[in-house]
């Protein structure tokens, strides 16, 4: 998603990359679940969101959105799914009784990220912290790999960056497409990445699986491949 904001304005000035040390360790957020609770559709989920999910809670694409897990929105352009805040609560709908994620191990890449947040330059991405997000006083310093928990980051950033890159392609290219056709394009997007289930039964696999699918789909498209 888009941020049209001074980089200024919401942390402090400065980029990291993943070895370095930023304040974001939260004590576990004992006591607290407050980045859980009131986000609206903000929180979109990539196709590995969609993978771990299936692979952690044992429910595919159409079981998440059955079962009111997930919903779909436009986000610059393209159909994405996206968390669903149950509607009684305005809470993440994996936040159980106790105020606990109860999918910690299989959670969504931007949940892992929080409070940090991503600044994508030409070539990459770094990282930045959000410095009024996160409602605890007192975060310690931690490894910024350490805290998103993410085994092979180097591969997960990669990936990250080649989704990105992509979604900015379907977006550009949606600049000289009729309506008709984007959204013909953006439901192809839908289907093939997210709603067709991935067979991985490692992240290593995965990122083969989906990188088979983006040559397949560039191919389908008329892309350039990468």
């Amino acid at each position: 998603m888009k941020r049209n904001i001074d980089l200024k304005e919401i942390s402090d000035g400065r980029l990291y990359s993943s070895g370095d040390m930023v304040k974001a360790e939260c004590h576990d957020c004992e006591g607290c679940s407050d980045c859980c609770q009131g986000m609206g559709d903000s929180i979109i989920l990539d196709p590995m969101d969609i993978w771990r999910l299936h692979r952690g809670i044992k429910k595919d694409f159409s079981a998440l959105m059955g079962e009111n897990y997930i919903s779909l929105g436009v986000v610059d352009r393209m159909i994405l799914p996206n968390l669903k805040m149950d509607v009684q609560k305005d809470a993440c709908p994996f936040l159980n009784d106790e105020g606990r994620c109860s999918i910690h191990s299989c959670r969504p890449g931007l949940c892992r990220l929080f409070p940090l947040g991503r600044y994508y330059e030409e070539n990459g991405f770094k990282y930045f912290i959000q410095i009024h997000e996160c409602s605890r006083k007192d975060r310690g310093k931690v490894k910024i790999k350490k805290w998103l928990g993410i085994p092979n980051l180097k591969d997960y950033e990669s990936y990250i960056m080649e989704w990105h890159d992509f979604l900015n392609e379907c977006e550009n290219a949606m600049e000289s497409l009729s309506d008709d056709n984007t959204r013909i394009l953006t439901l192809y997007v839908l289907r093939r990445f997210y709603e067709t289930s991935y067979m991985s039964q490692d992240e290593n696999a995965f990122y083969d699986e989906f990188r088979a699918r983006m040559t397949g789909v560039r191919e389908k498209l008329g892309m350039e491949a990468k």
